[in-house]
């Protein structure tokens, strides 16, 4: 096993490299993994320079949580402008988690509320543990989300249910997450990281080109119209099938075995 420390015990964000899978875990147990401005920007500068060699990440949480949200306790009163700035900040991190190009594994239990909704939402498999609880509090806070929830949250379960998530302070146990898409698994307590190396394993196995397109492509085809999705289809099928993965992944077919990408 090739394990990689990369950070201090009690840095907020502990990565961890495994072989093609990088681990990152939210390190503030004593605040159910609130994200203060140091874990945000930690989280930021992983994925500015991702380590070579790492085809997969997974998140996670320390001490039962995946995190419970933005660390209010650490904020001051802010302008107008600081505010704009620091949410625009947030999305920055999000898009480039999301659109880094590396397939992002998140296991979600215990507290995944508000900016820890968000983040979950920036991944691109989910999987929750029975204790998960999908909250969006802002709005029983006197405040809005800030970190991308409207878009990401909102596209996930809908702006209508989210209006009301926000509103009432309705929370999701985990049944609800994977029924709603917050979560594309339901595992048992304790098995979710297990799960989440079990595909990890598989994501790495694919094509490192196709995984790119996946991610690239997809999310933003469903902001375009008919007509340019479909051409932005055509052009990343063009991309994808037109090179040594694509002569790879077919002569395994044909000769019945498992392709080796590069």
């Amino acid at each position: 096993m090739n394990v990689e420390a990369r950070s201090g015990a009690h840095a907020p964000l502990l990565v961890r490299i495994e072989g093609p899978v990088a681990h990152l875990v939210f390190n503030r147990p004593d605040k159910r993994n609130a994200v203060n401005d140091a874990l945000l920007t930690a989280i930021g500068r992983f994925f500015e320079a991702i380590p070579d060699g790492v085809r997969v990440v997974i998140l996670s949480g320390t001490g039962g949580h995946f995190s419970a949200g933005l660390d209010l306790s650490e904020q001051k009163q802010r302008e107008p402008e600081q505010v704009m700035r620091h949410s625009r900040g947030w999305h920055a991190i999000m898009e480039r988690m999301q659109f880094s190009g590396i397939p992002v594994v998140a296991v979600l239990n215990g507290a995944v509320m508000g900016g820890g909704l968000e983040i979950a939402a920036a991944a691109h498999v989910r999987i929750a543990e029975p204790s998960a609880i999908f909250r969006l509090p802002e709005g029983k806070r006197g405040i809005f989300v800030g970190g991308g929830a409207t878009v990401r949250v909102g596209r996930i379960i809908g702006a209508d249910r989210m209006t009301e998530m926000m509103l009432t302070g309705r929370s999701y146990d985990a049944a609800d997450g994977l029924r709603l898409g917050l979560a594309h698994y339901l595992v048992g307590e304790g098995e979710g990281l297990a799960k989440a190396d079990e595909l990890a394993a598989e994501i790495a196995s694919n094509a490192s080109l196709v995984n790119y397109l996946i991610i690239q492509s997809i999310a933003r085809i469903d902001d375009m119209s008919r007509a340019d999705g479909l051409y932005a289809e055509s052009l990343s099928a063009a991309l994808s099938q037109s090179g040594a993965d694509a002569r790879e992944g077919l002569a395994a077919f044909l000769e019945k075995r498992k392709p080796n990408f590069r």
